[in-house]
């Protein structure tokens, strides 16, 4: 189906709204200036148009399946993956030292929300494969590195990330996968994972799996817990593949979307493997890839968006029905008001989770440049929300998109309904959005609401002229400050409505930055009236405790 990448846009945010000259002025991004981001999104958004926007539709209807053992991917896929392999795409964000192109975070994320809007199902590979590029990079040890990582960043190899397993789910620290040490450098890993994306596939190449296990003596929970490659063949010294580990896919999920993308349970019968970091430092280097991960979710979530709110506005400028209620209009269903409404409406929350994204990379990119701590804790505060408001984005926007096609918007044969199908697991991987809310309001204020306030001293400086900014920024910064005061689990009581306030006000914030011409400062308008008053509700939602989520016990939800 049609897609167009919205380079403009990208372009507009990177120059008018979120300042990245100041990550290009940097001696670690100096390369990437102004004509090169432009040339590199250019080339990014031909192979999303070109190459993979076509493949969404097939990936839908002829899915990914378990064929003796050996799983056989959609038609089309594995020249897409090819395509994204040869073009450096894989390995864009890794270090030159390893064949990487050591661009931005910031523009890798640009190109990872155009691949995702074009096929979401194929581009997960590749975003497995760069989570574990940053892993093996950051914990890995020499040998692993030169063994693993030029295989990885050229894609000749990708990459999976094994955490979950059946009894255990966000609970990591309950995982029973073991590790005993062969006395030879190796570890034999046993037990079952599930949830693997992109656990297996027929492009060919190695296909590496980063495992959480714990060794013998590891304590329980998340503090004994060692990470391990373990790789579907084991390679020799120079890489050449040998013998087939004791590894194999026990099956393929059915899932409700991203049919293209086969989700594995795994079996590791004594496979061979190699720590990565050091023993029962497990969660630390995955962490490495989650947060980053989380923030590639997010981005998920914006292209599915994007790409939904193109095809409905597709079918509302060409669909004709009813007497059109305005002069001068184009006398199809986008001159209704609500159509019109619901139009502006993913409008806006597109351009809001895409700001948001963008602003976590940059602070990503100049703490990784600069070694500024603020940096730092600002992308760790903004990183749940851009997750959780990327991924809410993407479900709402979808399923508008049904809405607008009107009873079309409910037959497969449109295509709209496979943007809602497909994005919807995003809000629960990588963390469920209600976790990242907890996060929120737990972790991220433990430093006494420091970074919350910075922020919204940042609003604050954007609204002098911008009265209902203001107010919003306002009742945000006394939220905060009840929240700070209240125990623990009233604060998760109103955690995810605090997270979707301070997302709503940061929209606010971006949009009356960029809002340097007519059309933009239109969208402002439609945001500041339709939008920020949300906030209000949203932060007595988020300060009413959690009694009341108590009033009813067990016996009274079933009655």
């Amino acid at each position: 189906m049609p897609y167009t990448a919205p380079t403009d846009e990208h372009l507009h945010l990177l120059r008018s709204v979120l300042d990245f000259d100041r990550v290009s002025s940097t001696e670690k991004f100096a390369d990437a200036g102004d004509d090169m981001v432009a040339a590199i999104l250019s080339e990014a958004a031909k192979l999303a148009q070109d190459v993979l926007a076509p493949l969404q539709r097939p990936g839908d209807l002829e899915p990914a399946h378990l064929e003796n053992g050996v799983v056989r991917t959609a038609p089309g896929y594995a020249a897409g993956y090819k395509a994204i392999a040869e073009g450096g795409w894989v390995g864009a964000a890794a270090g030159p030292e390893h064949g990487g192109m050591g661009l931005p975070l910031t523009i890798t994320t640009l190109v990872g929300e155009m691949m995702s809007s074009a096929c979401l199902s194929l581009s997960l590979n590749p975003l497995m494969t760069q989570g574990q590029i940053e892993a093996i990079e950051a914990h890995g040890s020499d040998d692993i590195k030169a063994l693993y990582l030029p295989k990885l960043i050229s894609g000749e190899w990708s990459g999976t990330m094994n955490l979950t397993e059946p009894q255990a789910g966000s609970d990591v620290g309950a995982l029973r996968s073991k590790a005993v040490d062969n006395g030879d450098g190796t570890y034999a890993i046993s037990g079952q994972k599930i949830f693997i994306s992109w656990g297996d596939h027929d492009f060919g190449g190695n296909v590496c799996h980063l495992v959480l296990a714990r060794l013998p003596d590891g304590v329980p929970g998340t503090k004994g817990i060692s990470l391990f490659i373990v790789p579907k063949f084991i390679p020799d010294a120079e890489g050449n593949l040998g013998d087939p580990n004791s590894l194999r896919v026990v099956s393929l999920e059915h899932k409700l979307g991203l049919h293209g993308s086969p989700t594995a349970i795994m079996e590791f019968d004594g496979a061979t493997g190699w720590m990565v970091g050091p023993p029962n430092g497990g969660m630390a280097a995955m962490f490495t890839m989650m947060n980053n991960a989380r923030l590639g979710v997010g981005t998920q979530g914006l292209g599915v968006a994007e790409a939904a709110y193109q095809k409905a506005l597709e079918f509302a400028l060409d669909r004709k029905q009813g007497k059109t209620p305005v002069d001068g209009g184009t006398g199809t269903i986008a001159d209704h008001a609500d159509v019109r409404r619901m139009l502006l409406t993913m409008k806006a929350q597109v351009a809001v989770a895409r700001a948001i994204i963008m602003d976590t990379a940059i602070s990503t990119d100049l703490a990784n440049a600069t070694g500024d701590a603020s940096f730092k804790t600002r992308a760790a505060l903004l990183t749940p929300i851009a997750k959780a408001f990327g991924t809410d984005t993407g479900s709402d926007v979808a399923d508008l998109g049904i809405q607008v096609h009107g009873g079309m918007g409910f037959i497969e044969e449109t295509g709209a309904t496979q943007y809602a199908r497909d994005v919807r697991v995003t809000r629960i991987y990588e963390g469920t959005n209600g976790i990242q809310a907890m996060d929120l309001v737990g972790r991220k204020l433990m430093d006494g609401g420091a970074a919350a306030f910075a922020l919204i001293d940042e609003i604050d400086a954007t609204a002098k002229n911008a009265p209902a900014l203001k107010a919003a920024a306002d009742t945000l910064r006394e939220t905060t400050t009840t929240l700070l005061a209240a125990d623990m689990n009233a604060r998760f009581a109103g955690a995810t409505n605090y997270l979707r306030a301070f997302a709503i006000t940061l929209g606010g914030h971006y949009l009356t930055r960029g809002a340097t011409d007519a059309n933009r400062i239109a969208l402002n308008a439609f945001y500041t009236a339709h939008f920020l008053p949300q906030v209000a509700a949203l932060c007595v939602s988020a300060t009413a405790g959690d009694a009341l989520l108590y009033a009813l016990d067990t016996d009274a939800l079933a009655g």
